[in-house]
């Protein structure tokens, strides 16, 4: 490939639109032989204007996809026993099939603690330690949905990570360490890279996969990617700006995921595509 040639784009919005398709037939599927339709319960702690967005949006997209939607708000001051309380009752209800907890929660809370009281059959967004755990072993599980989201915009442009260098600049707990250990699984060979790497340049122009998930706008710069590369951009920032310099970069890679419209469909089509299956799980069928 040249570097006059421009990249094709990963087009995350209609494959994100054919998985919920199959996904409201499925969840269709399910009613009638159940009488009781799949449930999402969302967890949103204040209300930050943002979240507040994105939980509107899921609600909505669950609606679609013939999916219940049950919405928790809690007040800003809600401490980590309360949110933990909450957490652990809507997994105890056997009406609630999937439990999101938007993120973040607020710094005076303990994430961690609020995740794990997820029951990990009910964890659709990935985010227990069980999750982790089984998709580093290649378990039966849920798979944290932005990184299962890249894999199937990899699966669908024909991308097989067996013996390339993919390399993921972000190591978060729900995106950077688990799309780097899905990635493996895949055979590839994976490195992180954070904020302490020394010449991050250096490390990203050998890979032939990168995987962008650290959220600054524009880290990644079009002379860093090698001619040729994969290039998934995961990162959102104000005025839909990606972790990558889009302009500069789609001249020098293959394939690359626009922002918006590439991996952040994906997020969503991921969440409610395992919450069909894990009602389905729960009820049995």
């Amino acid at each position: 490939m040249t570097q006059t040639q421009a990249a094709r784009l990963m087009d995350g919005t209609a494959l994100a639109r054919r998985i919920v398709e199959d996904t409201a037939r499925r969840a269709a599927e399910l009613t009638d032989r159940t009488g009781t339709a799949p449930c999402l319960a969302t967890v949103l702690v204040g209300e930050d204007p943002a979240s507040v967005t994105y939980v509107r949006m899921k609600q909505n997209r669950c609606r679609k996809a013939g999916i219940t939607s049950r919405h928790v708000a809690l007040a800003a001051t809600t401490t980590t026993d309360e949110l933990v309380r909450t957490l652990r009752e809507l997994s105890a209800d056997p009406g609630v099939h999937g439990i999101l907890l938007q993120h973040p929660v607020g710094d005076h809370i303990d994430e961690r603690a609020a995740f794990e009281a997820i029951a990990p059959e009910k964890d659709v967004d990935g985010v227990t330690f069980a999750s982790f755990a089984t998709m580093s072993f290649g378990l039966p599980g849920f798979v944290s949905c932005t990184p299962g989201g890249i894999v199937r915009l990899l699966d669908e442009y024909g991308v097989d990570p067996a013996g390339k260098r993919a390399v993921v600049v972000g190591r978060s707990a729900i995106l950077g360490k688990p799309v780097g250990m899905l990635l493996l699984a895949r055979d590839a060979t994976v490195t992180y890279c954070h904020s302490r790497t020394r010449d991050l340049s250096a490390a990203v122009r050998e890979a032939d996969i990168v995987v962008a998930a650290v959220g600054r706008p524009r880290l990644i710069r079009g002379q860093d990617i090698k001619p040729g590369a994969v290039v998934i951009d995961a990162g959102y920032n104000p005025g839909n700006v990606g972790d990558v310099d889009f302009d500069s970069a789609v001249e020098r890679a293959s394939l690359i995921t626009p922002v918006p419209g590439g991996v952040g469909p994906m997020t969503i089509a991921t969440l409610l595509e395992q919450t069909v299956t894990a009602a389905g799980r729960q009820l049995g069928v």
